[in-house]
């Protein structure tokens, strides 16, 4: 992994990584920090207490305080992975916006549902994250005012996205950590493709200390139970989806339309595709 980074006030603002392996790891965000990372080159998975997004090549996501994960992605027959992230530091923007009007620090109308947005990026977006890239070589050129200006740059662009009210609702909470309970962790992620360690880390457990969590609160393993969870959200969609058995399974995040089949013959008697000529029967 390589890193190269810009500081303002003191704290990291802009870094540039890049990495040539494939990469899993816990990257929580810490209190009175947020993040904005711009995809340049490969692909990503980034996990919160309630979100998987699958972050692709001029891609972007915003994310606020909180726990998460991250994997790189592989396509092709290359790893390699560039991004170009942002940090909000607190104090920071409280400076910057000292005497002027600030998108920060409103009360929010309504209470924070997720942690992370996925940002499709424009062309001004992709611009300027793109434009970074020069100032790490040249850091003999910033000033601190030109760093003041580009962060406030960004802000105003990310106001102009397509998803401007999301990322408007994680601005105005953007230092305001919101904890999840240990079920609606889970529950978030039943389809999800997190593994294990990676639910312990988002649920803050250690894995032995998971494992005996998930046991007291299920009565089960994780396995067998989200197993057991996603086949009945299979069997919840068969005769309400129009798609095919094998997008469902896959939906569903069962590896092979095989497995599913198996496990749904034990809980259910019969295969997918009757239990879905069955309802239709009855229609």
């Amino acid at each position: 992994m390589n890193i190269k980074s810009i500081d303002l006030f003191g704290k990291t603002l802009f870094s540039w990584v890049t990495i040539e392996q494939l990469v899993q790891m816990h990257t929580p965000m810490p209190e009175n920090e947020a993040g904005f990372v711009y995809i340049l080159k490969g692909s990503c998975v980034s996990y919160s207490e309630t979100d998987e997004l699958n972050i692709a090549t001029n891609q972007a996501v915003l994310a606020k305080c909180g726990n998460s994960t991250f994997r790189t992605l592989i396509y092709g027959e290359s790893p390699e992975y560039s991004a170009i992230s942002v940090r909000f530091h607190k104090d920071v923007l409280e400076k910057l916006y000292n005497d002027s009007p600030s998108p920060f620090f409103k009360k929010s109308e309504r209470p924070l549902r997720v942690n992370s947005v996925l940002i499709e990026a424009n062309e001004l977006i992709s611009q300027f994250a793109k434009s970074l890239i020069y100032y790490f070589d040249n850091k003999e050129l910033l000033t601190e005012e030109l760093l003041v200006l580009k962060l406030k740059e960004l802000i105003v662009l990310l106001l102009q996205t397509e998803n401007a009210p999301k990322v408007l609702e994680i601005m105005n909470n953007l230092f305001e950590r919101k904890t999840f309970e240990f079920k609606e962790v889970i529950k978030a992620h039943i389809c999800s493709s997190v593994n294990i360690n990676e639910l312990a880390q988002l649920t803050n457990h250690s894995l032995s200390s998971f494992k005996k969590e998930f046991k007291r609160i299920y009565n089960d393993t994780p396995s067998n139970y989200i197993i057991g969870q996603r086949i009945e959200k299979v069997a919840e969609l068969l005769p309400t989806s129009n798609d095919t058995i094998s997008n469902i399974a896959y939906s569903c995040e069962f590896k092979t339309l095989a497995h599913m089949s198996r496990v749904f013959k034990a809980k259910y008697g019969v295969s997918p595709t009757e239990y879905r000529l069955n309802f239709s029967d009855k229609r």
